[in-house]
């Protein structure tokens, strides 16, 4: 039991806090306010003219260096740019503070090996922001999977400031490699991946063909110069073909069937659910905070998000080695 750990009887709420209230953060902040077990006791941004209009929103207290948070609350979302998310992550987690990172949990592999280890030296819980991962139609998978073959996914989006950053690998792609790992479960044996800034000064679009250990295949592509949005998976196994639109809520199954359609053309049984549009970002702050009362492993832990990191690490090294060789023969 972590020293840390609230017992689920307790009618003790977590205090709580938001350190970093741009476009995401905001919502974070509002998310905290609708849970009775949990208490938002402040928001925080060097950004004063924004983390007022949040608190003032709110009516809560603002504070413009996270420091000052130290002592008053039990536990953060860290919403601010990638850059900053090491620092004070370690700084919270050192000071004994539960903590939800957005993702990518950090710019280094090295730095995210660290406050994995942080939390565990502090006892306190360390989640990290995959919210696709609380989606209902990706929630809806796990009763049919068995041994994935082939997986194909496309994440496309417009071009918006607010995620150039980073590259659209730590941006976007980075959901679906979590997503993948996380149901295949088998190490990676091999990458190639192709991509090019178009109109950013870093990767815009980028595509991975990621071979695993089981032999799976994960074809990945991403987009933040696209004029829709689009947020799909195809997942292919034994007699089975499942479809994901995460964007829509939609989860479609198509299974092989005992019959014949047509003389050598076997019976394809569908099933398809749509979901109601449920609040992602809700049902993640709730399993944070259900994860610190019932002193539980974390959804996506501070290793998950490391794993997601690593491999879009890789991705975006072989991406930026193969436009050198590209500009190298000019």
């Amino acid at each position: 039991m972590s020293k840390n750990y609230l017992p689920l009887y307790s009618m003790q709420k977590l205090k709580c806090a938001v350190i970093g209230v741009g476009y995401l953060g905001r919502f974070h902040a509002q998310k905290y306010q609708l849970l009775d077990n949990a208490e938002l006791v402040g928001v925080c941004d060097v950004n004063e003219v924004g983390c007022k209009a949040v608190a003032e929103e709110l009516s809560v207290p603002a504070f413009f260096d996270y420091r000052e948070l130290f002592g008053q609350v039990d536990a953060v979302s860290i919403a601010a740019t990638t850059i900053h998310h090491y620092t004070i992550a370690k700084d919270c987690l050192m000071h004994g503070i539960h903590v939800l990172i957005e993702k990518p949990i950090t710019e280094t592999v090295a730095q995210a090996q660290e406050l994995i280890a942080l939390a565990k030296k502090h006892q306190v819980k360390l989640q990290v922001g995959h919210m696709e991962r609380f989606n209902a139609a990706r929630l809806a998978l796990d009763d049919y999977l068995d041994n994935p073959l082939f997986i194909e996914s496309h994440r496309l989006a417009p071009y918006n400031p607010r995620g150039a950053d980073v590259n659209v690998i730590l941006d976007l792609m980075i959901h679906d490699i979590d997503i993948i790992q996380s149901i295949v479960r088998s190490p990676i044996t091999h990458i190639e991946a192709q991509g090019a800034p178009i109109l950013s000064s870093s990767i815009d679009i980028a595509n991975a063909r990621i071979t695993f250990k089981n032999h799976c295949v994960a074809n990945v592509t991403a987009s933040r110069i696209s004029f829709k949005t689009e947020r799909k998976m195809r997942i292919f196994q034994a007699n089975t073909y499942l479809s994901i639109d995460y964007h829509e809520k939609q989860f479609a199954v198509f299974q092989k069937g005992e019959g014949e359609m047509f003389p050598g053309i076997p019976d394809i049984i569908r099933h398809q659910s749509a979901f109601e549009k449920t609040d992602a970002l809700l049902e993640e702050i709730k399993a944070f905070i259900r994860c610190i009362t019932m002193d539980e492993t974390p959804v996506v832990s501070g290793e998950d998000g490391c794993a997601a990191l690593e491999t879009a690490t890789l991705i975006t090294s072989i991406i930026n080695n193969n436009l050198l060789a590209r500009d190298a023969t000019k």
